[in-house]
Parts: C-alpha cells; sequence; structure tokens
C-alpha cells in the first residue's frame, strides 16, 4: 500500500497515512484526473462523477472533448487551432 502511495506522491513518510486524493485511471494505467485536498478540505462526490463521466466520454469519442462544467447530453467539441482565444 505504501509503495502506491509513495509513486502517487501523496505518502506522508514517517506518519504512515496518506493525504486524501482521487485519481482517475484509465484501463491502459494512466492517469487522466486527479485531486489531492488539504487537510479539512471537502471532496465534492457529484463533481468527482462528472469528471469520470467525461474522462469516460473522451475516452470512448474519437477525437470530440468536453467543455468545463460538461455534464453528459451536452454539446462537446473538436479541439483544434480555431478555438484559441474562445
Amino acid at each position: 500500500m505504501h509503495t502506491l502511495m509513495r509513486d502517487l506522491d501523496i505518502l506522508r513518510e514517517g506518519e504512515g497515512v496518506a493525504d486524501r486524493g482521487t485519481f482517475i485511471v484509465d484501463p491502459q494505467g494512466k492517469v487522466q484526473a486527479y485531486e489531492v485536498n488539504a487537510d479539512g478540505v471537502g471532496r465534492n462526490a457529484e463533481e468527482l462523477l462528472r469528471v469520470l463521466q467525461a474522462a469516460k466520454y473522451v475516452s470512448e469519442s474519437g477525437g470530440t472533448v468536453c467543455p468545463a462544467k460538461w455534464r453528459p447530453g451536452e454539446n462537446t467539441f473538436t479541439p483544434g487551432i480555431g478555438l484559441v482565444g474562445m
């Protein structure tokens, strides 16, 4: 367990505990999103679910991406130079 915490850089050496973190890892083992919170800072389960849904959508969509605050069923877009400065 400590090996994983060290690999994710959340282990508090000498204390035997880890910072509170959430990691979304794709089937290929690549971290797609992560959030590490300071002590006393709560996490938002609704936002975590939204980010997970967006990561899943992007991995399955073949090139489209989700804008900030995207929710399932809302518009996505294909990234490109024309989006610079939107």
